[in-house]
């Protein structure tokens, strides 16, 4: 199905809502590079035809939505976490950094959000209303996701670190960029906090840790 603008009339019903913005990130999962997050606000219009969550678009189709949607949305606005960010103050303080830079950045400030997913890392002062699966229920998110997928991808193309694969994976852990690590080590732009450098022995000792009242773990992802 269709993402529809259900969730955003819902929240717009309430008289002190007139502006709902629809968050969504990219790059939680990967090993190396930046956590991006979009915040979209529209003014309730017929979207780009073909717009869904990122994952459902194919990526020769994803740039060109994404140029269409930068000139239908009402507003749009990008946050980012470094990888030292997120290896200093773990993911969920990186993410609720980034996405107050992208609400925080919008050409107008929306008074709720819908974030896609069932855990809150934005707080206050907007009030936020989660949906699993919200890249394919809610317009806004949707549109927020397709953007931060693009606006991440083309990044990781442009860093280099051919043998690793960069341009292709986003630094997501593909077999191409775990036989690169295995072989050559972290890069400059890998998370060095994450537990898959446990499991490759010869470079165990970049590890950097945390304290853990500083921020969560990460589960490993090492395939």
């Amino acid at each position: 199905m269709a993402p529809t603008y259900e969730i955003e009339q819902l929240l717009l019903a309430q008289p002190s809502i007139r502006t709902v913005a629809g968050v969504d990130e990219v790059g939680r999962g990967a090993w190396a590079g930046p956590v991006t997050v979009c915040a979209v606000v529209t003014d309730l219009t017929e979207p780009p035809a073909g717009l869904t969550d990122s994952k459902q678009v194919s990526e020769a189709k994803r740039g060109p939505l994404a140029v269409e949607l930068a000139g239908w949305a009402t507003g749009f606005a990008y946050g980012e976490a470094t990888h030292e960010e997120i290896d200093r103050l773990g993911m969920t303080e990186a993410l609720h950094r980034a996405a107050r830079r992208a609400l925080e950045s919008l050409p107008v400030r929306p008074d709720a959000v819908i974030l896609d997913g069932k855990h809150d890392y934005i707080g206050a002062p907007w009030p936020v209303r989660l949906e699993v699966k919200g890249d394919g229920a809610s317009i806004s998110v949707a549109a927020a996701s397709v953007l931060a997928k693009v606006r991440r991808d083309a990044y990781m193309a442009t860093i280099g670190c051919v043998e690793y694969g960069f341009a292709e994976n986003a630094g997501y852990p593909s077999p191409v960029h775990q036989e690169a690590l295995a072989r050559l080590g972290p890069t400059p732009h890998h998370r060095l906090s994450w537990s898959y450098l446990d499991e490759l022995p010869q470079w165990r000792h970049l590890k950097r840790h945390r304290d853990p009242l500083a921020g969560e773990g990460q589960e490993s992802l090492f395939a």
